[in-house]
């Protein structure tokens, strides 16, 4: 059950929006009721404030205020070959109390907001409603129930299969009876389908017209699983919305999504983590088709980032998950940064560009009077050394502290 929070103010800090080119020296935010009520010079902002409040105070002591990151490739419930495949042996009682420890732990990652890319048995809908009921601690989600896919195409496992156009039609509207937010489709192979390749097409051009059809007509937008250029080309041409991994993006590709305004989500973690794969002990053939794939994934991401594409963070693995001394989300921004992208750029894409797809651009994803109070305090300045982010000092969601390290 939520409680009353007391104001809180973070004064003397550098802010950076979400959007702009470049962070603001010495200010002051101030949080009530769960929303940024005031941001603007310390000298102003704090004694506004204590006029007629008794806010808890913070120094930041030229630390950053930015918004909570937004990642937009999560699977709560991610189940793979090796040690992760326990998690697919859960019963839903099981499952549910899993994805809420994932959730809580991705907050504390700093990600106060996730796009779920396809979940098992409709669990992610419940515990959207508990969290935004304040009933469990985790990021705001906005999710696509289950992956919609061919039978036997990738993920099929847990997905939900169809067949010709009349089923891809009934599936996507039964994922909107349970109350997806957008829809998620896989278009071709993957990295953990054992008799599948990358390079396979998985569905027909009716099949996914009939997706984009119903999906948009119910006012929500498509994703979709992309490896190979052709049927990604073929899907940016038929109105797909998103793409993710996107492992061949041609010139050509770049130029189409730039002009459909279609989003690049690259999670270029995926074909470069051996410590990951390692660790939970993935078989071979897995990491070896995935690691396989890393320079021509990277290739696709170099093309995007010079050609502007507008490109969305999101890390496939956990966002918690420890990766090369840090969390899979920080090392899916350093990536980025050293593919090309600005700091600035990155971290835009952690933020607003994200909040935008989802429609919620004036809710999060930015740090302005009357959005949600959904901030990280980062020691430091990431806008110009995107490492930064490994040093979180707090993690607000609706103007709480969840994760509070001042010293």
């Amino acid at each position: 059950m939520r409680t009353q929070q007391t104001d809180l103010v973070i004064t003397g800090a550098r802010v950076f929006d979400g959007r702009s080119d470049r962070a603001t020296e010495n200010q002051a935010v101030w949080m009530s009721g769960g929303r940024i009520r005031r941001v603007g010079p310390a000298d102003d902002v704090l004694p506004e404030a204590t006029a007629t409040e008794t806010p808890r105070i913070v120094e930041a002591n030229g630390d950053t205020v930015m918004p909570g990151l937004v990642n937009m490739h999560v699977h709560l419930d991610l189940a793979l070959p090796g040690d992760l495949a326990r998690v697919a042996m859960l019963n839903d009682a099981e499952l549910a109390l899993h994805m809420a420890e994932e959730a809580r732990l991705t907050l504390l990652a700093g990600v106060t907001t996730v796009r779920l890319t396809g979940t098992y048995n409709h669990i992610d809908f419940a515990l959207r409603n508990s969290i935004d009921g304040g009933r469990t601690l985790g990021p705001r989600i906005r999710t696509a129930g289950q992956l919609v896919c061919s039978t036997g195409g990738h993920g099929w496992q847990r997905s939900l299969e169809a067949d010709g156009p009349a089923e891809f039609a009934r599936a996507v509207r039964d994922q909107i009876k349970h109350g997806a937010d957008f829809i998620k489709l896989a278009l071709s192979g993957g990295m953990a389908g054992e008799h599948e390749k990358v390079t396979t097409s998985q569905l027909r051009e009716d099949e996914l017209d009939a997706v984009l059809e119903v999906a948009h007509a119910w006012g929500r937008k498509v994703t979709t699983h992309a490896g190979p250029a052709g049927p990604t080309l073929e899907a940016v041409r038929r109105g797909i919305d998103c793409v993710e991994h996107g492992y061949e993006l041609t010139d050509e590709l770049c130029r189409l999504m730039i002009e459909r305004d279609v989003t690049y989500v690259p999670t270029i973690t995926v074909t470069r983590c051996r410590e990951f794969f390692e660790r939970h002990n993935m078989p071979r053939w897995m990491q070896d088709r995935a690691l396989a794939w890393g320079d021509r994934h990277w290739e696709s991401l170099e093309n995007a980032i010079r050609h502007g594409v507008t490109i969305a963070m999101g890390s496939d693995m956990p966002p918690h998950a420890e990766f090369d001394g840090t969390s899979a989300t920080v090392r899916e921004l350093e990536f980025m940064v050293e593919a090309g992208m600005t700091p600035q750029a990155a971290l835009v894409a952690a933020t607003s560009t994200g909040a935008r797809w989802l429609g919620l651009e004036n809710e999060i994803g930015c740090v302005r009077e009357g959005a949600y109070a959904d901030l990280l305090l980062v020691q430091g300045d990431p806008l110009a050394n995107i490492s930064a982010m490994r040093d979180l000092r707090m993690v607000l969601k609706d103007g709480h502290p969840v994760l509070d390290q001042q010293p």
